[in-house]
């Protein structure tokens, strides 16, 4: 495949910094279909998209895999701002830049989101139709998890004490106080840490994926806005189009997955992968079934040109 370092501009006016793949045995003749790739919550491109978006790309699918605003390379300041509106907008941005593109047919094209980026692309979804199918994959609902983490009812109370300290931490920015995060994986770990943080932590802080860009922090008053993201109320409205939810039999984030496709209409399928956890399918690539999501987005949005072999090398520049 080619690879290109790409840039477009969203609706707000951030600049995203992409990388585009193009298959080297593509039919130029032809216009082929497109996948947008959207990496986890608090990740870059050079990580796990970047490897999906290879990988499909091999697969004989144009791929494109981006930095959220605010996030890696693109543009938004301060950095590290997490904000539903963009986050969602990305995708349709990303999609005007596809559409864009003389390879590319503008009626087929897909999403694959991973993580938080399986909430923020349905979201993208549910108000523009032309995004023709998607896969999601260990995905979490991150207004959920912002409201009330893996439980399965809201606590109103506990709610309302978070959005109180975070007004507080408002006033305190606004008297000068540093702008306050929240770490996303931890630093180090303990004999306290939990399994979910060991998990993430394998990823994120050792060499197994490990990126100077993704610190996996975002400004704690961020939390705010992200409160009121409810990326499952809507899933009716992509209906004819199909979604594919894809999770590990023990991913901790299976409730997600499972809560979104009782909510979707049809067409929709569940596809959980036996052995797998949450971030397995970040990079385990013996895990990740390449095999259903090339078979879903054929049978979505078409023809490709032909498989190549994948060959693991995505960009990892600082």
């Amino acid at each position: 495949m080619s690879h290109e370092k790409v840039t477009f501009h969203n609706r707000l006016g951030i600049k995203l910094v992409a990388d585009l793949y193009v298959p080297k045995n593509l039919d130029r003749t032809k216009r082929a279909p497109a996948l947008i790739v959207g990496h986890p919550y608090g990740g870059v491109k050079e990580q796990t998209s970047g490897l999906y978006a290879q990988t499909m790309a091999e697969r004989g699918f144009i791929t494109l895999a981006f930095d959220a605003s605010y996030n890696g390379e693109s543009g938004g300041q301060p950095h590290f701002i997490a904000s539903p509106e963009a986050f969602v907008e990305d995708f349709s941005a990303s999609v005007d830049y596809l559409g864009a593109n003389p390879l590319v047919d503008r009626d087929r094209i897909g999403v694959i989101g991973v993580c938080g980026s399986g909430g923020f692309g349905l979201a993208a979804a549910e108000i523009d139709p032309r995004i023709k199918a998607v896969a999601t994959v260990s995905m979490y609902d991150i207004g959920q998890a912002t409201r009330q983490g893996l439980a399965e009812h809201l606590d109103p109370g506990a709610l309302t004490k978070n959005l109180e300290r975070i007004a507080a931490q408002r006033w305190a920015e606004v008297d000068g106080a540093p702008r306050a995060m929240t770490v996303g994986t931890p630093e180090v770990l303990t004999e306290r840490s939990s399994a979910i943080d060991r998990e993430f932590f394998d990823y994120y802080r050792t060499p197994r994926g490990q990126h100077p860009r993704s610190t996996t922090a975002m400004s704690l008053t961020s939390a705010a806005s992200m409160s009121l993201f409810a990326s499952f109320d809507h899933l009716d409205r992509i209906s004819p189009r199909p979604v594919l939810f894809i999770t590990g039999d023990h991913a901790h984030s299976r409730i997600f997955s499972e809560h979104a496709f009782a909510k979707a209409s049809e067409p929709k399928e569940l596809f959980v992968v036996p052995g797998a956890g949450h971030v397995d399918l970040y990079d385990r690539v013996q895990l990740i079934p390449w095999d259903k999501l090339t078979s879903f987005f054929h049978a979505q949005l078409g023809p490709t040109a032909a498989a190549g072999t994948f060959k693991p090398n995505f960009p990892r520049d600082s």
